[in-house]
């Protein structure tokens, strides 16, 4: 463990009775554990998957079916289950190339496979140990702490015999993740007229998160020093972060500025001709990229006359897929080189007790990144 930090052990219950756990390092990593969101794959999925989604969240009903009828907009479909089926297709595909013997299971936080079945299946399989690959690139509680807190509740229900788990690191700074983000962009930058190109606004966008959320982590830090990575290597120097997809009661403050007040607000300041949107903070096209940023920021964009480009998310980028198996890898040998770029070094590999906390009254206690079965 690179940075000394011990895991967290879930205390025993009477219903899983164990003996001593032994340590870590004398238990060989026998499998991957792949972590996403998760989405509804038909209109029957849509209301069960948002009730899971806003389960103990204080949003109102209305945004709900508000976002509901996003997902029937596209038929009920979110493309994201889909894309996570491609995506571990790739990683296993690159293992194979690397003669890394691992088999991945997947699991997700609201939609089937869910985790809790995941680490069933891993139990019955006779998994002890795995690497888990977050597809959130970006620290905060729901893009990281909260699935560790998911992952802990599966192992406590799989009980006597579930896997221990750890994550891989962030990879916002990883030199790949931010060459797979620079093609996306410079794809992008082609399809804007060349004598608007230095002038065109780049916005970085990702999901905003509450502030009291936002306090308590790196997210908007890391979010900042990715995009000025990317820009870097394009040498392109008008850019900012902006967000989007906020689903909190008016009343709770969420990161800002919203990609649509921001494009709004660029017009009347600056009266830009062309901005290209880099959903930075999602590595595929989630419902959010979907609608939030295709249909209604290109939208807002067409309606003040702005040129409007949105750049791919990463994806199967060859370098993102090479990227996850690269920070999988070096959790398997003592000594690995674990690259990274920027100012901030690289993200830890266990996460210290009080990472990404996000104090809520209601919300059960977690569990660190090596989580250990009870």
């Amino acid at each position: 463990m690179s940075n000394g930090q011990s895991p967290t052990v879930l205390p025993s219950t009477p219903s899983a009775p164990l003996g001593p756990l032994p340590p870590l390092d004398q238990v060989p990593i026998d499998s991957i554990l792949f972590v996403s969101f998760g989405g509804p794959e038909g209109p029957a999925d849509v209301m069960p998957f948002l009730e899971n989604v806003l389960r103990g969240k204080n949003v109102p009903r209305e945004r709900m079916l508000e976002v509901a009828e996003h997902y029937n907009h596209f038929g009920g479909v979110s493309p994201i289950n889909q894309q996570c089926r491609d995506l571990i297709a790739a990683i296993q595909a690159e293992l194979d190339r690397r003669g890394i013997k691992l088999p991945i299971y997947w699991g997700n936080r609201n939609w089937h496979p869910m985790l809790t079945n995941t680490l069933q299946t891993m139990q019955q399989d006779g998994r002890r140990r795995a690497i888990a690959f977050f597809t959130s690139m970006f620290s905060c509680y729901s893009g990281c702490r909260q699935y560790r807190e998911n992952i802990a509740a599966a192992i406590l229900q799989a009980g006597q015999g579930a896997p221990m788990v750890e994550k891989s690191r962030m990879g916002f700074n990883h030199p790949k993740f931010i060459e797979a983000q620079a093609d996306c962009l410079r794809d992008a930058f082609a399809k804007i007229d060349p004598n608007l190109r230095a002038n065109t606004q780049v916005l970085f966008s990702a999901h905003s998160i509450p502030k009291s959320m936002a306090d308590h982590s790196r997210y908007a830090l890391q979010l900042s020093e990715a995009a000025r990575l990317v820009c870097e290597a394009l040498g392109h120097k008008n850019w900012e972060v902006v967000y989007q997809s906020r689903s909190g009661p008016p009343q709770q403050p969420w990161l800002e500025p919203d990609v649509c007040d921001r494009i709004e607000q660029l017009h009347a300041d600056s009266n830009i001709q062309s901005v290209i949107v880099q959903p930075i903070g999602f590595v595929s096209d989630h419902m959010e990229v979907l609608y939030d940023l295709d249909e209604e920021a290109q939208a807002k964009a067409k309606e003040l006359g702005i040129h409007f480009v949105r750049a791919a998310t990463v994806g199967l980028h060859p370098a993102f897929v090479s990227m996850a198996v690269d920070v999988i890898e070096e959790r398997l040998t003592a000594g690995t080189a674990r690259p990274a770029i920027g100012i901030l070094g690289p993200s830890h590999d266990i996460c210290p007790v009080d990472c990404c906390l996000y104090p809520q009254p209601t919300r059960p206690s977690g569990a660190s990144n090596a989580t250990r079965p009870a």
